[in-house]
């Protein structure tokens, strides 16, 4: 059977099932991180429940997804979790799910295991949204759990350090309102209120503009232009205003296009 054949007839077994997603719809990118408790807290020493070398490492992966070949509008990581924003025009591999799936997923586990000296695993998946009203949503979604997740790690750790099992601690936390955990670790000696908003909220990576000093090649003289770059966001709004917060990077991001 020549090449072309064997081309022909193998391939659709391959691309039968590739899923193109529709103009006009907001893709997000939801990358999480596989297995990263036993990463964390047994392949690397990192302090719990949040380490500023673990968030460091995060941000630098979202930063990295941003730059490796998507036009990203807007990026997001809480815990061992990204979102990022496609822009709404972004037709990168034809929007075919699979590819931008293996290759987002691809890029994060390489960017992430570099950083860290070890392997790291990233999974990637993709909502589609029909209106800006999703993707504000989405956010808020991601913003909400981040918050959630943060008092019940803080909760969960502080026992912990107490001397209680995980599986103690886990029973203990299932009992409790979220009244009942910020009375805990206040008793405790933490205001979850005062701790940093980037352990409650996320983090938020947004492209700003910034001049800087060029030289004309053809005429020698110095001249000003404008570029992008990144910029973490550590102290993100919350509730409604992080609602507009992400609805005017999404204006933004169609004046950019």
């Amino acid at each position: 059977m020549k090449f072309d054949e064997l081309d022909s007839k193998i391939r659709v077994f391959e691309t039968a099932h590739d899923y193109c997603v529709l103009p006009g719809i907001y893709m997000v990118a939801r990358l999480d991180g596989r297995s990263f408790t036993r990463l964390t807290k047994e392949v690397h020493d990192f302090e719990s429940p949040f380490d500023e070398r673990f968030r460091n490492a995060m941000v630098q992966a979202v930063e990295h997804l941003m730059n490796c070949g998507f036009r990203v509008t807007y990026g997001y990581t809480q815990s061992d979790e990204i979102s990022l924003l496609l822009d709404r025009n972004e037709n990168t591999f034809g929007r075919k799910t699979r590819k931008m799936n293996s290759v987002l997923a691809g890029e994060a586990s390489a960017k992430f295991s570099l950083l860290l000296g070890g392997v790291a695993c990233f999974d990637c998946r993709f909502s589609q949204l029909p209106t800006k009203g999703d993707v504000v949503d989405y956010f808020r979604w991601r913003s909400e759990d981040a918050h959630r997740n943060a008092l019940n790690a803080h909760c969960y750790w502080a026992l912990r350090k107490e001397g209680q099992d995980a599986h103690h601690a886990n029973e203990a936390l299932m009992k409790l309102s979220v009244a009942d955990k910020n009375e805990l670790l206040f008793q405790r000696g933490v205001n979850f209120n005062d701790l940093p908003s980037w352990r409650k909220r996320g983090i938020g990576v947004v492209w700003e503009r910034h001049e800087k000093e060029a030289v004309n090649q053809k005429t020698g003289q110095p001249v000003t232009t404008t570029r992008r770059r990144l910029k973490p966001v550590f102290d993100l709004p919350m509730r409604d205003e992080y609602s507009d917060f992400v609805a005017s990077l999404i204006e933004e991001g169609k004046q950019v296009a």
